[in-house]
C-alpha cells in the first residue's frame, strides 16, 4: 500500500547576524520577505559587553544581546565591525542579527563551547554539537548584513572514535519558521555550512559560502517546506547544495518531505562531489524543485546528481532545471542513480516501498562545455521505471552522449551537442519520443528489494 506523507584554544574566525523576517506564506511571497523594515528595537552588541578584538571571548555578551532583544519583544541585534570570538550562539524568535561591514563572528576552538543536543546527521537524528549559530523552534529569525561568519576548521570533520558526537555545523536551524539569511560570507571546512531542518519559509540570498575540504557541504535543505536560494556564490568541498529528507525507516516513518524549493541565479563550484545533489537521503520524499539561471563552473562529479538507493524510498518528483551554464565537470552534466548512492541505513525501508520512485524530471535550456558525459541514467530499478523525463534544448560540447535505462514517457528534443564519440543515445527498456536511432545500452544489475523485518519498526 502506498504510504501517505504529511507535513508535521586556537583562534579561528567567524562573523554572522540574525534578522526577523516578515510573514512568508508561499514560494512567490518569499520575494517580499527580504524587504527591509525599520526595527522598533535595536540592541548593540557592544553595549552588552562584546569587545570584538578577536582575543576576548564574547559568547556571553553576544548571547545576552540576543536574549535581551527577544524578551523585549524582538528587533535587531547590531554587531559593529570587529572580530568577535565566540562559542555557539542560539538565536531567538523575532530577533534579527545584523552584521556590520567588517564584523566577523569567529568560532571558538573549544568543542565544549558547542552544546550537545539532538541533530540530524546524514538523515538520522543523533547526538551532536550545536552549530556556531543555531536556532530551535524559533520563528522570524536569521542573520543579515555584509559581515562574515567563520567556523573553527579544527572542529570540522566526521565523528570518529575519539569524538563520536556529530561535529558542529556552521549554521543550523531546526523546526524554525520564517528564516532569513542574507548578504554575508561564510568560511568553514570539513563540515556543513548552512543546515535548515524541518523548517518552513526559508530565504537564503546573496551569500558567499566557502567550505572546501571533504564533507564541506554549502547548503543542506533537510525536510523543509518553501525554501528560496537566490544569488549565492558557493565553492564547497562536497555538494554545494544538497536536498534531503531523512534516511531509512526513521525518515520514512517521520514522512516529512523537502518540497517547494527554488534555486536561482547562483554560481557553483565543488571540489569533492556534485554541485547540486538531490538525495541520496530521500526517505521522506523530495518534490517541486526548480533550478533556474545558474552557473556550474566545476565539480568532481556532476553538475546535477539525482540520487537514492534501494532501502531509501520513497519519491523524487516534479524537478525542473532550466537556463543552466555548465563547464568544468570531471564526470558529466547529469547523473541519475536510484540503485546504490549513499550508505545503507541500519534499518532500511523494506519491500517495494523501499525502491525509490522518480517522476516528472524536466531539464531544458542548458549549455554545456566539454562535459565528459551528457547524461548517465542507467542506474534505475526495473520494478519502478522513471516516468516523465524531459531533456530539451541542450547545446554545447561533450565527450559522450546520453544513456538511459528503465524509463517511460521520455521526451528528447533539441539535443544539439558536438564533440562526442560513439552514439549520441543509448537506451535499454525506455519508451517515449525522440529516441530514434538509439543504440542498445547495458544497465547495471538491480538489487532485490529489502526483505521484510521479523518485527515491525517503531519510531523512538
Amino acid at each position: 500500500m502506498e504510504k501517505v506523507f504529511t507535513r508535521r584554544s586556537m583562534l579561528c574566525t567567524a562573523g554572522a547576524g540574525l534578522v526577523a523576517a516578515p510573514l512568508m506564506g508561499s514560494l512567490p511571497s518569499l520575494a517580499a520577505a527580504s524587504a527591509p523594515t525599520k526595527p522598533e528595537l535595536v540592541v548593540d552588541a557592544r553595549a552588552m559587553g562584546a569587545v570584538g578584538d578577536g582575543v576576548a571571548v564574547d559568547t556571553i555578551a553576544l548571547q545576552r544581546a540576543v536574549d535581551r532583544c527577544a524578551v523585549l519583544g524582538g528587533g535587531e541585534v547590531f554587531v559593529p565591525a570587529g572580530r568577535y570570538l565566540t562559542g555557539a550562539l542560539r538565536l531567538r524568535s523575532r530577533v534579527l542579527v545584523r552584521l556590520d561591514k567588517g564584523a566577523e563572528l569567529v568560532g571558538s576552538a573549544n568543542m565544549n563551547d558547542y552544546p550537545v543536543t539532538e541533530v540530524r546527521w546524514e538523515g538520522r537524528w543523533v547526538q551532536g554539537h550545536a552549530a556556531l549559530v543555531y536556532a530551535l523552534d524559533a520563528e522570524q529569525t536569521g542573520v543579515v548584513g555584509a559581515g562574515k561568519i567563520t567556523g573553527c576548521d579544527a572542529l570540522g570533520g566526521r565523528p570518529k572514535a575519539d569524538s563520536p558526537l556529530r561535529h558542529p555545523a556552521l549554521m543550523e536551524f531546526i523546526r524554525c519558521r520564517k528564516v532569513r539569511l542574507e548578504d554575508f560570507t561564510t568560511s568553514y571546512h570539513l563540515m556543513w555550512s548552512v543546515h535548515p531542518t524541518l523548517c518552513e519559509d526559508v530565504a537564503i540570498r546573496n551569500l558567499t559560502i566557502r567550505s572546501t575540504g571533504g564533507n564541506g557541504d554549502g547548503i543542506d535543505v533537510d525536510s523543509c517546506l518553501r525554501v528560496v536560494i537566490d544569488g549565492c556564490d558557493i565553492s564547497s568541498g562536497d555538494d554545494c547544495i544538497s536536498l534531503k529528507s531523512g534516511r531509512g525507516m526513521e525518515g520514512y516513518t517521520e514522512g516529512v518531505p523537502t518540497e517547494d524549493v527554488r534555486i536561482t541565479n547562483c554560481t557553483f563550484a565543488d571540489a569533492n562531489f556534485a554541485c547540486i545533489g538531490i538525495g541520496s537521503e530521500t526517505s521522506g520524499g523530495i518534490r517541486r524543485v526548480e533550478i533556474r539561471d545558474c552557473k556550474f563552473t566545476g565539480a568532481k562529479s556532476h553538475a546535477l546528481y539525482i540520487k537514492s538507493r534501494v532501502g531509501r524510498g520513497p519519491f523524487l518528483e516534479d524537478l525542473r532545471a532550466t537556463g543552466l551554464e555548465v563547464s568544468g565537470m570531471r564526470m558529466g552534466f547529469l547523473r541519475i542513480n536510484l540503485l546504490s548512492s549513499g550508505i545503507q541505513d541500519a534499518v532500511p525501508v523494506p519491500g517495494l516501498d523501499g525502491v525509490p520512485t522518480a517522476r516528472n524530471v524536466v531539464i531544458e535550456n542548458v549549455k554545456v562545455t566539454d562535459v565528459p558525459m551528457l547524461v548517465d541514467a542507467l542506474a534505475v530499478h526495473p520494478l519502478k521505471p522513471v516516468t516523465g523525463l524531459v531533456l530539451s534544448n541542450i547545446t554545447g560540447t561533450c565527450r559522450k552522449g546520453i544513456q538511459l535505462a528503465h524509463m517511460r514517457g521520455v521526451t528528447l528534443r533539441g539535443i544539439h551537442v558536438t564533440g562526442y564519440e560513439g552514439p549520441l543515445l543509448r537506451t535499454v527498456d525506455v519508451t517515449g519520443t525522440g529516441l530514434a536511432g538509439a543504440e542498445p545500452a547495458t544497465a547495471p544489475e538491480a538489487p532485490a528489494p529489502i526483505a521484510e523485518p521479523s518485527e515491525p519498526y517503531r519510531l523512538g
